[in-house]
C-alpha cells in the first residue's frame, strides 16, 4: 500500500526540512499573501518572488521532477478556468488578467508543494493545531490522510476481483458493476468509520492528536524567519514605491 505521494521527499535532511513545521507554515503563506496581492502589471516583482521560492527548492534537495510533476498535476485544472478569460474579457485587459492568475497560481501552487514535500505531515498538521488552526478541520485532515490510503487499496482489491470475474459484455452493464463496486466501497467505509470510531471512544480519545516528539523553535527557524520574511517584504515595499 503506497502512502507517501504528498510528503514522499519529506524525510530528507535538508535544512529546509530541519525547519520547525510552524516556521515554514508562516512564512509560505506570507509569501502567498505578499504573492496574490501584488499587481499584475509588476513582472519584476513576479521575477523576484519566483527567484526566492527557486532558492528555497534548490535548498530543499526534493528532485525537480518531483516538483514538476505535482505542478503539473494542479496547473492544468487553473488553465481550464484561466483560458476562458481572454475571451471573457476582450482586448489586453483580458490577457492581463490571463497572465494574472496564471504566474500567481504557479508560484502558490510551487509554495505548498516545498511545504508538503519538506515537512512530514502529521508534523504539518501539528504545527497548524499550535497555531491555532481549527481543530476540526485539522481532525478531518488527520483522518483523510490517515484512511484514504486504505480505501484506494480496497478499490483495487475489488476492482482485481472484478477483473477476474468478468469477461467484458454490454455498456449497460459495465455501468451497472462500476456502479455496485462504488455503493459497495461506500458501506465499507462507513462502516470501517464506525469500527474507528467506537475504537478510539474506547482509548478515551479526547480530541488532541498526540505526538512522540514537541515541536520547538531552534535559531535555525528564527534565521529562516528574519531572511525568507525580510526578502519578501523587500521586494513587497519595492513594489509599491
Amino acid at each position: 500500500m503506497k502512502h507517501d505521494f504528498l510528503d514522499k521527499y519529506s524525510k530528507l535532511g535538508s535544512v529546509i526540512h530541519k525547519l520547525d513545521p510552524r516556521a515554514k507554515i508562516i512564512t509560505f503563506l506570507l509569501f502567498i499573501i505578499f504573492v496574490i496581492t501584488t499587481a499584475p502589471h509588476d513582472y519584476l516583482s513576479f521575477a523576484a518572488y519566483a527567484a526566492v521560492i527557486s532558492i528555497v527548492v534548490f535548498l530543499s534537495k526534493v528532485p525537480l521532477s518531483y516538483v514538476f510533476k505535482r505542478v503539473l498535476v494542479i496547473i492544468p485544472f487553473v488553465l481550464l478556468v484561466a483560458i476562458f478569460l481572454p475571451f471573457a474579457n476582450k482586448g489586453p485587459e483580458g490577457w492581463t488578467i490571463f497572465w494574472n492568475v496564471m504566474i500567481k497560481s504557479f508560484l502558490a501552487v510551487l509554495a505548498t508543494i516545498m511545504l508538503s514535500s519538506t515537512t512530514k505531515f502529521h508534523k504539518l498538521l501539528k504545527g497548524f493545531e499550535l497555531l491555532k488552526f481549527p481543530k476540526i478541520m485539522i481532525m478531518m485532515l488527520a483522518f483523510m490522510y490517515r484512511y484514504v490510503f486504505i480505501l484506494v487499496d480496497e478499490a483495487h482489491r475489488m476492482e482485481r476481483a472484478r477483473d477476474s470475474r468478468y469477461f467484458g459484455g454490454e455498456y449497460l452493464r459495465q455501468i451497472k458493476i462500476v456502479c455496485n463496486i462504488i455503493g459497495l466501497l461506500f458501506i465499507r467505509a462507513y462502516e470501517r468509520g464506525e469500527r474507528v470510531y467506537q475504537s478510539m471512544s474506547a482509548r478515551g480519545f479526547d480530541g488532541n492528536i498526540i505526538t512522540m516528539n514537541e515541536l520547538k523553535y531552534v535559531k535555525s527557524d528564527m534565521i529562516f524567519y528574519i531572511i525568507f520574511t525580510g526578502m519578501i517584504l523587500t521586494i513587497k515595499i519595492w513594489s509599491l514605491f
